[in-house]
């Protein structure tokens, strides 16, 4: 589905790429109370500025630029996020990419053939419920697909 009109993420990107300046990667840096914390990190070659996000937001652009998600282990951890160890000897950051694989929702069209339409309209409800807007218009697609089939 194209939209008639940018969305604000397109058109913060469109602004972006028109001025030189790259959204490079996103830091997840803090979960306080259920509400996730972020940062965009950017530059425009000659100086790299930290820019406060809504997470949903950031990861959106994150997507758009296509650029890493960071965060932190214990920001994982309170969040009940188990990984394999995949974090950088040394390090104190995770990367997190692809985005999808914070959420428990399958990302692979392919996965969506095999599913029920009920089990997709839970697939649905949860990557809206996880701000994961694009993967649930695929989701909705795949739906929709059925409907006219």
């Amino acid at each position: 589905m194209t939209p008639t009109r940018p969305l604000t993420h397109d058109l913060f990107k469109a602004f972006s790429e028109t001025f030189s300046i790259e959204v490079t990667e996103i830091l997840i840096y803090n979960l306080v109370e259920g509400i996730f914390y972020a940062k965009l990190i950017c530059t425009d070659g000659t100086r790299e500025v930290e820019i406060d996000a809504r997470t949903s937001d950031a990861i959106a652009l994150a997507v758009r630029f296509n650029c890493p998600i960071y965060t932190y282990e214990f920001i994982l951890k309170s969040a009940g996020i188990v990984l394999d160890d995949e974090t950088l000897p040394g390090s104190e950051s995770t990367a997190v990419t692809p985005v999808e694989e914070v959420s428990s929702t399958p990302v692979s069209e392919g996965e969506y053939q095999s599913k029920s339409t009920e089990e997709l309209k839970n697939l649905l409800q949860t990557a809206l419920d996880e701000e994961q807007y694009e993967l649930a218009s695929k989701i909705r697609d795949e739906i929709n697909n059925r409907k006219q089939s």
